[in-house]
């Protein structure tokens, strides 16, 4: 058994700031110098292994996933403000949380969705200004939310409190990056008021989605939306979910379905902007189809669309890291693992490895024309993999697609041929996403 080459400590001081400006590159670095996988000592006992091996992941994440759980940082720092739900927890409480939900994310299910999806989705993409330069982020980032939003509770929550939700959401995950970022910091952050300030606002949350919850239960007229799915959903004894849980549920889908979703929309139409000949390719294919009623087969046809989505993700992953803490010692290929190392998987390192990926820098779409679940399983992981796949990713695709096919119908995007601009925080995010739009003459 070998040792895993590692980053001494002082290499990591050295490197802080660059660091908390953007990782990437420093993981990159030192994958280039160390292999594949390499261990970075934080302090005189901790340290964190990295890997870009798809297969260590693999094993990790699906092949001996009963040994690895989710790391402090999401069990822990980030269920402080979201409670204990699907992204948060571990072991069984987990495991019974998720045969709870994942019914009500089957794609039978979702059918019923569909329209409220894309009600959405025109709604926000016809606030798109044509012949001018701007930000394209708070478009799509609206567009996730009011998704999520209209999924959950169909259309009884008011734009006020809608918008306050959405404050809150965003103002929680940024005062997570800066604690995750900025550790030496936390002091503080709690002296300062910041931390607890910042609690307050997700009580505040909390209290918005309970009132709602109210509202719906008082009513006696179903909606057939996500809330409704939640509300009827049974654990085996019969019983339904305890309103504490039930608010952790939905804070979490607010979270986790409307950030990564904006990212991928957002870092899709930027790769659109360098690539027109995709977009006439895809204007082909969405024109064909403009007169299906039928969502969901309309949907399933868009195959190029959802190539383009694949191919998106791929260079930009949203969850551009997974991390896992072994429960108990284990090995894996030449290495020992000890109990409680915690490990972290560079999915955007994966997603451009030359070994798997023919030209892995280069946006091209055709090589998701094959059954991505066969070619690429072991090397692609957009919504994770294992038992603890996104639950939302069916969700994620459909909105995604109808997103894109919306855009694209009704706009050009001006062609722009500087380096697309990211910001890895909790998730990849896009920066300074500056797009100019045309109306397209139909």
């Amino acid at each position: 058994m070998q040792k895993i080459p590692q980053v001494s400590r002082l290499m990591f001081i050295k490197s802080a700031r660059a660091i908390l400006k953007n990782p990437l590159p420093f993981h990159k670095e030192n994958f280039k110098l160390k292999g594949n996988t390499f261990r970075l000592k934080l302090g005189i006992s901790e340290s964190v292994v990295f890997s870009k091996d798809p297969l260590f992941a693999q094993y990790v994440l699906q092949k001996n996933q009963k040994n690895y759980k989710k790391s402090p940082i999401q069990t822990k720092d980030l269920a402080k403000y979201l409670g204990q739900g699907l992204l948060t927890s571990n072991g069984t409480h987990w495991a019974k949380q998720r045969k709870l939900i994942q019914p009500a994310f089957h794609k039978k299910q979702l059918a019923t969705l569909i329209d409220k999806i894309e009600q959405a989705v025109i709604s926000e993409i016809e606030n798109i200004e044509v012949n001018k330069p701007f930000d394209i982020f708070p478009i799509f980032n609206d567009l996730a939310f009011q998704t999520v939003v209209k999924a959950l509770f169909s259309s009884a929550v008011d734009q006020k409190s809608i918008n306050r939700l959405q404050y809150i959401t965003e103002t929680a995950q940024e005062m997570m990056v800066r604690e995750l970022r900025q550790p030496y910091l936390i002091w503080w952050f709690k002296f300062s008021g910041q931390l607890n300030s910042t609690l307050k606002l997700t009580q505040e949350a909390r209290q918005i989605l309970k009132d709602l919850v109210k509202e719906r239960q008082n009513q006696n007229k179903r909606q057939d939306d996500l809330l409704d799915m939640l509300l009827d959903a049974r654990y085996d004894d019969g019983s339904a979910m305890a309103e504490e849980q039930l608010i952790d549920e939905i804070l979490i889908l607010f979270t986790a379905g409307h950030e990564t979703t904006s990212n991928a929309l957002t870092f899709t139409a930027e790769l659109l902007a360098r690539h027109p000949e995709v977009q006439d390719k895809l204007y082909a294919e969405i024109s064909e189809l403009d007169n299906e009623n039928d969502l969901l087969l309309k949907i399933k046809s868009l195959q190029y669309v959802e190539q383009v989505v694949n191919e998106s993700m791929r260079l930009y992953p949203p969850a551009y890291f997974i991390d896992r803490v072994s429960i108990a010692a284990d090995s894996f290929s030449s290495y020992e693992i000890a109990q409680n190392t915690s490990l972290l998987f560079s999915i955007y390192e994966i997603h451009r490895d030359a070994n798997f990926w023919e030209d892995p820098n280069n946006f091209n779409p055709d090589r998701f024309i094959e059954d991505t679940s066969i070619k690429y399983s072991p090397y692609y992981y957009p919504f994770g993999a294992g038992p603890r796949m996104c639950i939302g990713n069916n969700f994620a695709m459909y909105e995604m697609i109808l997103a894109i096919a919306e855009l694209v119908k009704r706009f050009k995007i001006e062609f722009k041929a500087s380096p697309i601009e990211i910001n890895p925080l909790i998730t990849l995010k896009p920066k300074d996403a500056i797009l100019q739009f045309t109306k397209r003459e139909n």
